[in-house]
């Protein structure tokens, strides 16, 4: 099984539970949306000694955990598992890192990103973003999710695409093979 050096942050004991299933590695759940000081710390301190990877459920409390930890710790990596392959079996689940297969969190945790919020420059147009039909366009959400999907980034609207883009640095040959793989 493989070690993952960085301590991941999760958002309770059954992403814990399933990413020890998948890979060897020490996790910080935050307990929910509201992380308090003490946990914020904990994250902080982990941070310095190890690094930290950013496991959050791909629904708006996940994403939400995922802004405040990123202000925290600017340099965190981040690991983002698909909407569809974050289904929980029974139907009154929510979305979720604990409901995904051992092989999509190997998948995931393989296509780790770095944010660069310091030296990020915006690389992708939105004259880019309307050409690929990413925006303004009446497929733009299910192009924009599919293409989400294939840089592995976490789904976003719209207005947060470019944001996202940039902090990732994805370039613009990266840009260019995500369009083509849609299609």
């Amino acid at each position: 099984m493989k070690k993952i050096k960085e301590v991941i942050v999760v958002e309770g004991k059954d992403d814990t539970k399933r990413i020890k299933r998948a890979v060897n590695a020490d996790t910080i759940e935050t307990r929910g949306s509201a992380i308090d000081e003490t946990t914020l710390a904990l994250i902080k301190k982990a941070a310095q000694k190890r690094g930290i990877i950013i496991f959050t459920d791909p629904d708006f409390s996940g994403e939400r955990i995922r802004r405040i930890v990123s202000e925290a710790v600017p340099n965190a990596k981040h690991a983002f598992v698909d909407r569809k392959k974050s289904v929980p079996t029974k139907s009154d689940g929510s979305l979720g890192v604990e409901h995904a297969s051992v092989n999509t969190i190997k998948e995931a945790l393989k296509n780790v990103y770095t944010s660069d919020l310091e030296n990020h420059i915006e690389i992708i147009s939105h004259d880019d973003l309307e050409g690929a039909r990413l925006i303004n366009d009446d497929q733009a959400k299910i192009r924009r999710t599919k293409f989400c999907n294939i840089l592995q980034i976490g789904y976003v609207n719209g207005k947060q695409l470019p944001k996202r883009l940039a902090m990732f640095s994805i370039s613009k040959e990266q840009f260019l093979n995500a369009i083509k793989e849609l299609k």
